[in-house]
């Protein structure tokens, strides 16, 4: 009888814990977030009409979402207050069986809720990370993973990059006076073809295993930290990749756009703005698909919502992320990505969240931005927004000659369209990104309108972004397809003939641009002007640009130049701030100047200068 009762329990043991539950996600959570509601994900055979009860009295469940498809259930969980960090089991009764699924809320970091998002102090480099360093050769090829062969002369192919390439390199990035690190999607991207660029996700809770594992991501996160160097994560909510896990097995019949009739979206993005447009152009921009390989996701499904919402908290709790890059901002909905903002700020009042709006006129961003009054009454809640518009006039102001409306008069008048934003001081500002063609190819490799461009974007408002390899003048093939843009960082890779890390092989431009940026990066960590200052500029004369960053205690000039022989500027014209003031140090120089009624610039070059006194 003793025998039997045993073999009773032990078989009652394995039926509990046999694991036919696929998937629970988020797989575990935090005690003492500020949002006390906490929605799983659960995936399993046939599991849509079990009974659900908890073995923990600190944690309710609140509802139980039963889907047309029987194999998901969506709980939404209630945590006390109070709860401390603790192990409880969610049982599943259905079918004459019981499911245990063990669960964890685990001990938040002390100030996990007070993360200080990148801010105008910060200077974010932008790296891909297939492209950048390869610190860890073993899981270039990963078995059973659809794209396995590694090939660097393949553009769009996979190169082997990794997270313990950027881990390795964290001391020259903090040397170089980078501040924030935004990296493209390091997320899972099981695709059978031109997986490396990251944008076709699989798995929301996963990195991808040629990148490293969550651990090691953490590990990142942990060492630039350390270093004063904080991770901007790059998120999509518009797509995924078409092999995502749930392709095959689809919680709801909308949780894709267009499922059944497959449709491309018609990049109408203005027609979120405009008074007069059809309500068909407005669904296919929102609903239809950038490519077939991407299927375009439905944030309108209330709870395909809540998980993305909650996808982006588990991963800045869990790396204690520094910001968010949001891609295609514009084209999942709009309310949504309202409520995404509104949450994910009020868990973390101190963060920040960027999006990307590629549109070359302010009113269209402006209109995404909080704080933003729209004659449609809608109400975004995005506090920062890539500024493309600014890159664009900065980019022609370059190149052009100079004539009243063209050269630097362009990025002069684009500048004096801050006012269409409530916050213009938080936009992004940038030379170039993985969209676009190298920045020092786009200036014709015209080393002063580089070092202009540079000199610009660090001092003007907003929060400064490069692209891996700006300062080391990196080009590319004549082709500006994506994956020429995203050429292979030299000295990632053993072997590489050219070390940028080092500066082995380098070209005395590819040195001069890479002291140049150190030494204005590093400088800009203390411009407390630059950072939080009043900006005043000038329109432009005869070539040359100046404008002013100040405080009540410091003030920046900034004076661009692009003519080809000696010039002498006037500095009467400044006397607002420079009336009283006889001296001034260049900043990249270190040299003390006097200021008087002129001063002679040198060619083509940027200068800038702390007036002292």
């Amino acid at each position: 009888m003793k025998r039997a009762t045993q073999l009773l329990f032990f078989l009652t043991l394995v039926s509990l814990t046999r694991a036919e539950i696929t998937r629970v996600e988020p797989s575990f959570w935090w005690a003492g977030m500020k949002d006390p509601t906490l929605q799983l994900l659960v995936q399993g055979n046939d599991i849509g009409s079990a009974e659900v009860t908890l073995d923990t009295d600190v944690v309710q469940i609140a509802s139980i979402e039963r889907v047309s498809n029987a194999n998901y259930l969506f709980l939404y969980l209630t945590i006390d207050a109070e709860a401390e960090a603790q192990k409880f089991h969610i049982d599943l009764r259905y079918s004459g069986k019981t499911e245990r699924i063990p669960y964890e809320l685990k001990e938040r970091v002390e100030g996990a809720d007070q993360v200080e998002g990148f801010k105008t102090h910060d200077v974010v480099y932008l790296i891909t990370p297939d492209r950048f360093a390869n610190g860890d050769p073993s899981n270039d090829s990963v078995p059973g993973m659809r794209e396995t062969a590694v090939d660097r002369s393949e553009p769009y192919g996979r190169h082997g990059g990794d997270l313990r390439g950027i881990i390795d390199s964290l001391d020259y990035l903090a040397d170089l006076g980078v501040t924030a690190i935004w990296l493209n999607p390091v997320l899972e991207n099981d695709m059978s073809e031109s997986s490396y660029h990251g944008y076709a996700i699989t798995d929301f809770y996963k990195v991808d295993p040629r990148y490293g594992s969550n651990e090691l991501y953490l590990e990142l996160a942990e060492e630039a930290r350390e270093r004063g160097i904080k991770i901007v994560m790059d998120m999509i909510f518009n797509h995924c990749g078409s092999q995502h896990w749930w392709m095959s097995d689809m919680p709801t019949k909308d949780w894709i756009n267009y499922a059944s009739d497959f449709k491309i979206t018609n990049h109408r993005r203005t027609t979120h703005q405009d008074p007069y447009a059809a309500e068909e152009d407005e669904k296919l921009m929102t609903e239809g698909w950038f490519v077939e390989a991407m299927p375009d996701l439905n944030l309108r499904n209330p709870l395909f919502k809540d998980y993305m919402i909650q996808n982006s908290i588990w991963w800045i709790e869990y790396l204690g992320l520094g910001g968010i890059r949001q891609d295609t901002y514009p084209y999942p909905d709009k309310y949504a990505m309202a409520e995404w903002c509104e949450r994910v700020m009020a868990e973390y009042p101190n963060f920040n969240i960027t999006g990307e709006e590629w549109s070359l006129n302010p009113i269209v961003l402006s209109y995404w931005q909080k704080g933003k009054v729209n004659p449609d009454g809608y109400e975004g809640h995005l506090p920062s927004l890539i500024d493309f518009p600014v890159q664009d006039a900065l980019e022609r102001a370059l190149k052009e000659e100079e004539t009243w409306g063209t050269g630097w008069n362009v990025l002069y008048e684009m500048m004096s369209s801050d006012h269409i934003y409530p916050d213009p001081a938080n936009n992004m500002v940038f030379l170039t990104n993985h969209d676009m063609p190298r920045f020092y190819m786009d200036v014709e490799k015209n080393y002063p309108a580089y070092q202009n461009g540079l000199a610009f974007i660090l001092t003007t408002r907003g929060i400064p972004q490069l692209y891996y390899g700006d300062e080391i003048l990196m080009t590319h093939d004549e082709s500006d397809g994506h994956g020429h843009i995203r050429k292979d960082f030299p000295g990632g890779w053993q072997g590489d003939p050219i070390n940028g890390f080092t500066g082995r092989g380098l070209s005395l431009y590819q040195q001069s641009a890479q002291e140049f940026t150190k030494k204005l990066l590093n400088w800009r960590k203390g411009a407390t002007a630059v950072h939080q200052g009043k900006l005043t500029h000038y329109a432009p004369k005869d070539g040359v640009y100046v404008y002013f960053r100040y405080t009540e205690d410091e003030t920046v000039m900034v004076i661009l130049n692009k003519n080809k022989e000696n010039y002498l500027l006037d500095l009467t014209r400044f006397g607002k701030f420079l009336n009283d003031k006889s001296q001034a140090t260049n900043v990249m120089t270190g040299t003390s100047v006097s200021l008087g009624e002129a001063l002679s610039l040198p060619v083509q070059e940027p200068t800038i200068f702390e007036i002292t006194e």
